[in-house]
């Protein structure tokens, strides 16, 4: 196909234009389809259609006016299920929705780490783990491209706040970055095989991230072997022949999002010019074919159908199911019994459940056009917060038909406390809003009055459940005085009827926390946000000069805790359910590069339930603890499992930056074989033989 193209129609691929569906009034171009950005392709090969799809297809409604789309759980909800089969499903679901809608390239597939729990967009990622978001992003990537759907890695790298996004610049050493942001980078690549990488905004040791070779040619395309295209993200192209030698392949919608538009006016004259080789350009259009080619674009056109909605809605409230997580259940209070007396408040329970904001939002299936939840009617990015209609009051009442359950909206504390004294139990639902342009406060409080709320129904029903609808980690002043709290995070769609069905347990929660809940901003690595309390969004993501140094390193999250003996609110990978497991007789094998964990788990509760045993491991050098590999396995009463968990070498290494590989170190390293990155109940010393890994 390269071979039958000019130089110009290889030009025309290297730039998209805004397909209509971005910020502002941008007209729909012909052949497009109304969405994030559109590109008519030379003869022979299909236009690509762009679409915002994090959680879900954005905007299908400014399609047509049956478009509809089914929004999955927040990324940390998928993270929280530790399933690579549970994201690939999800994946698989958004895929086949764009793919009946018309769309084949989905801004999907975000993998920033955790750095710093107050990020707006940390509800669209997977957590702070490198392993474990890469395998999670890694599978949801699979599934969308089992579609015959193109889907990114975003946002290539480091663009772990929305402070200063646009200017801010993220220092950190390189073999660290290496062990850290960029090995779930690495993991997602080599797990889902994305069609694109799109860069970040951000600058990486004060190169912008859109024009830094490092990240773009060393890493991505020599270490890592990388042969699909690296997008720009919206606005994120500041050059051009600077961002092309350095490896960006496409300008993303440069006709309304960027100052110039440079791969369409500049390119062409610095290929003339002689400042850009027409071999790269040959190599960048080669990559945009091939990940068509790849992905099955050519040989699958999309076909306009009527989407399968309550299959779909399935999958994400299965999703939510395995992803929320039980944080405290004192005497079992969960599951509730059917026939209690139940007062819910709070949260708008009573209509629907919150997600998150941004370009993640999906319109809201079978709500009317001012929102089930009438905002005040915000006009600055991204708007009022939107609620799904799916009532997990409703569905309470579904699951508990006999059950008096009463609701009051939680605004008069006083008429709370008298609802939650009629009642056997209290379930409180608490939200926090946020989203995309913008970090959440410093003090990592609910707003409002919720704490109070909480603390009063509490105070006068000590049988108080709370729910919690948030997007990242919240400090609970009240958690000694409730009986039980349910992390719910983002529930998606279908969110009210998983949640009714985790209440009274119709299925038992077994989601693991993927992040860590600080019990103070103060045992944070950076406990200020620089730049926070900005009048706007817009100021907030465009502060200047802002500078970022991450001198914690590969010590993200849970092994800062580690290293530092500091006692989290709840520690990563924590979880519980309404059954009991225990987990014994660690073993550790090496046959060469291979190193393989080795043990039991058995069911010693009442019930059928998930467990989800974890490997850490401590290098012999020091620092945190770091995890190494995990499973998840369903047990019935009494019932107990052999189980063999292969540990990921890079994990076990220290990557030499100067020699561009990693190296395993011969030593006793500490194996943890545990519930969470806090459980040390069993740790065993085990010799292993070093051995480098190059590329």
């Amino acid at each position: 196909m390269l071979d039958h193209l000019t130089l110009q129609q290889k030009l025309s691929m290297v730039f998209t234009v805004d397909g209509g569906g971005t910020v502002g009034a941008t007209p729909i171009p012909p052949g497009g389809l109304g969405s994030a950005g559109y590109l008519k392709s030379p003869t022979g090969l299909p236009a690509l259609q762009i679409a915002d799809a994090g959680l879900g297809l954005r905007n299908p409604s400014h399609i047509r006016p049956d478009g509809q789309a089914v929004e999955l759980p927040s990324g940390l909800a998928v993270a929280s299920t530790w399933s690579t089969d549970t994201a690939r499903q999800g994946g698989s679901m958004i895929g086949g929705e764009a793919w009946h809608q018309g769309f084949n390239v989905l801004l999907a597939g975000g993998a920033n780490l955790t750095r710093d729990p107050r990020g707006g967009r940390n509800f669209e990622y997977a957590g702070e783990d490198p392993l474990l978001t890469g395998k999670i992003v890694g599978a949801t990537i699979s599934g969308i491209q089992s579609q015959n759907v193109i889907s990114t890695l975003k946002h290539y790298a480091m663009n772990d706040l929305e402070t200063s996004r646009m200017t801010l610049s993220a220092d950190i050493d390189n073999a660290a970055m290496r062990e850290s942001d960029l090995l779930a980078f690495e993991i997602a690549v080599e797990t889902g095989h994305p069609g694109a990488v799109m860069c970040a905004y951000n600058r990486v040791n004060d190169i912008y991230a859109c024009e830094n070779p490092y990240l773009l040619t060393t890493v991505l395309k020599d270490d890592w072997k990388y042969p699909g295209f690296v997008m720009s993200d919206w606005g994120g192209t500041r050059s051009s022949f600077r961002a092309a030698l350095a490896g960006l392949d496409q300008e993303s919608a440069g006709d309304s999002t960027d100052a110039r538009q440079y791969f369409r006016d500049i390119l062409p004259r610095d290929v003339q010019q002689g400042r850009v080789p027409i071999s790269r350009v040959d190599d960048m259009a080669r990559r945009i074919i091939r990940s068509m080619y790849a992905v099955g674009l050519v040989d699958h056109p999309h076909e306009i159908a009527p989407l399968d909605v309550a299959h779909d809605m399935l999958v994400s409230q299965q999703t939510e199911e395995k992803g929320a997580v039980l944080l405290k259940n004192q005497s079992n209070l969960l599951p509730l019994d059917r026939k209690a007396r139940i007062a819910v408040i709070g949260g708008h329970a009573d209509v629907g459940i919150l997600s998150g904001g941004g370009s993640t939002q999906v319109d809201p299936i079978g709500a009317p056009p001012e929102g089930v939840v009438k905002g005040p009617g915000k006009k600055e990015w991204p708007g009022d917060p939107v609620y799904f209609p799916s009532s997990p009051l409703a569905f309470m009442r579904e699951e508990a038909p006999s059950a008096h359950i009463t609701f009051d909206s939680g605004t008069n504390i006083t008429q709370a406390i008298e609802a939650a004294q009629k009642a056997d139990v209290a379930v409180v639902f608490v939200t926090q809003y946020t989203f995309e342009g913008s970090d959440a406060p410093n003090s990592m409080r609910l707003d409002g009055n919720q704490d109070a709320l909480v603390a009063a129904v509490a105070h006068a029903n000590p049988h108080t459940v709370v729910v919690m609808e948030t997007g990242d980690p919240i400090l609970m002043p009240w958690l000694p005085d409730v009986g039980a709290v349910l992390e719910a995070w983002y529930p998606g769609s279908a969110g009210g009827h998983a949640i009714a069905r985790l209440l009274y347990g119709t299925v038992a929660p077994s989601g693991h926390l993927p992040m860590t809940f600080p019990a103070a901003a103060a045992q944070l690595a950076h406990p200020d946000i620089a730049g926070d309390g900005a009048d706007t969004v817009f100021q907030m993501q465009f502060r200047s000069d802002q500078e970022v140094i991450y001198d914690e390193g590969s010590e993200v999250g849970y092994r800062w805790f580690d290293r530092n003996h500091a006692q989290p609110l709840f520690p990563f990978g924590y979880g519980l359910t309404y059954t009991t497991f225990q987990n014994d007789g660690l073993h550790l094998v090496q046959r060469r590069h291979n190193i393989l964990a080795t043990f039991t788990v058995r069911n010693t509760g009442a019930r059928a339930g998930i467990d989800v045993p974890q490997i850490y491991v401590r290098l012999p050098d020091g620092g945190g603890r770091r995890l190494a590999g995990w499973n998840t396995v369903t047990l019935a009463p009494g019932e107990s499992k052999g189980i063999s968990v292969p540990l990921d070498p890079r994990i076990l290494a220290r990557f030499d930056a100067k020699q561009g590989r990693w190296n395993v170190a011969s030593g006793h390293y500490t194996i943890w074989l545990a519930s969470s990155s806090g459980d040390n109940s069993d740790s065993k010393s085990f010799k292993i033989d070093g051995f480098h890994i190059s590329h």
